[in-house]
């Protein structure tokens, strides 16, 4: 007789095993210490000797924006850092430090086995979550930091992303106040916040500043969306792809990697019905920075490349009207407008079902307002602290945290 368990149940049971596992290897782990300490006369000291200093943690290689300029500055420093990463094809598992150890700890619930038994001084991470579902806090890790990868409010997690983290790296004043509500509203001590900036975007403006500026070429508009039936390429779908070139402009068409795997027959139908041109491409690049260095304007919808071409290329942006329910995410739990939809118009027009027509029209009443140049400078001023200057600041504050934990000797555990 065979017994069916969806996928659901097999993943909550999986999790329920590596917790019991894990408790039992540090009760096991924890009972050898003391009797070493008993018998031999170890110092409890020494736990934290047998600890990696740093541990950086991504769950994906789309953070090496962040990653790999944070582990040059580590290198460069001489300090021992632990690269984990859930991407077996991360391009920094081939970069050859000296003080840098990367490694491929697994996907989805191994990597997550792997980090719930660590032993480290500090662990750096850019992902949420941590002691909420299948990742938890383990009782040798010192300290855990989480940096932002994009700039945002800390609210547009899902609900509880932040809440067990010892630090916050963020990069606006707004976000240290949603923080702060958050944890009055759930009781939580209270986390070290620091204003230290955004790695990504600083690597996105440095590469910008080496390139110079962009050589002379015709009007460009970039097409990137998001993918699912909330975004442009499901919401305005063929009509918005006619009216762009009807403009006259160059047009690039970039679908967001997942819409290549989850909505392939729409891609395809698409690529069929708009084929290749003088006047059209479509671009599939690992990397985006080509596309935004050589775009004017970018058309998107709740993708994280609107901020980063609107700030740190400094060029306008159309956004389209979408739904977004509040009720999974943190920001449900506070009356004030997430920061996004605040700014969003200050850096560029919405478009609607009710404007689609005058897309030509936004366009161009885009690309010349004042209005938006001014929003953009505004936007900057309140969500990217420490420009160019993030990822020392980072160094800097990381070893400061482990100094101090050595000398305290204590480990902080948030409730």
């Amino acid at each position: 007789m065979f017994f069916y368990i969806d996928p659901g149940t097999g993943s909550m049971l999986f999790t329920i095993l590596i917790g019991v596992l894990g408790a039992l290897i540090y009760v096991l782990r924890n009972s050898w210490m003391k009797l070493k300490v008993l018998f031999l006369g170890g110092k409890s000291r020494e736990r934290s000797h047998s600890r990696t200093p740093f541990v950086f943690f991504t769950d994906s290689k789309r953070y090496y924006t962040i990653f790999k300029p944070l582990c040059d500055e580590m290198e460069k420093c001489g300090e021992t850092v632990l690269y984990l990463t859930a991407s077996p094809d991360d391009p920094l598992l081939k970069e050859n430090y000296t003080h840098v150890k990367a490694e491929f700890i697994g996907e989805g619930n191994r990597a997550y086995a792997r980090m719930n038994m660590l032993q480290a001084d500090v662990v750096l991470s850019s992902t949420p979550g941590l002691d909420v579902y299948q990742w938890k806090r383990s009782r040798n890790v010192g300290w855990y930091v989480h940096v932002l990868h994009a700039a945002n409010g800390v609210t547009c997690y899902r609900m509880f992303g932040i809440d067990y983290y010892d630090a916050l790296l963020l990069s606006g004043e707004y976000q240290v106040r949603e923080v702060r509500a958050l944890e009055a509203q759930r009781h939580l001590p209270e986390k070290e916040c620091v204003l230290a900036g955004l790695p990504h975007m600083d690597a996105l403006l440095k590469k910008k500043q080496e390139r110079g500026p962009a050589p002379e070429h015709e009007t460009t508009v970039l097409l990137a969306p998001s993918w699912g039936p909330s975004s442009i390429f499901n919401r305005f779908g063929e009509q918005m792809i006619e009216n762009l070139c009807k403009t006259g402009y160059h047009i690039i068409l970039r679908p967001h990697p997942q819409s290549l795997v989850s909505e392939k027959e729409l891609i395809d139908r698409l690529r069929s019905r708009f084929p290749e041109s003088e006047k059209l491409e479509w671009n599939f690049d690992n990397d985006n920075f080509d596309v935004l260095y050589r775009s004017d304007l970018l058309i998107s919808d709740y993708s994280g490349v609107v901020f980063d071409f609107a700030l740190v290329f400094d060029r306008p942006i159309i956004y389209a009207d979408v739904s977004f329910n509040f009720e999974p995410y943190d920001a449900g739990w506070l009356n004030n407008e997430m920061w996004t939809f605040r700014a969003l118009p200050k850096v560029g027009i919405q478009l609607t079902q009710e404007n689609a027509d005058r897309l030509p029209e936004l366009i161009e009443e885009s690309l010349h307002s004042r209005a938006f140049a001014e929003g953009r400078r505004e936007a900057i001023e309140e969500t990217w602290a420490n420009q160019g200057n993030s990822i020392p600041a980072i160094a800097d504050y990381l070893t400061a945290v482990r100094s101090r934990l050595l000398q305290e000797g204590g480990v902080r555990h948030v409730k």
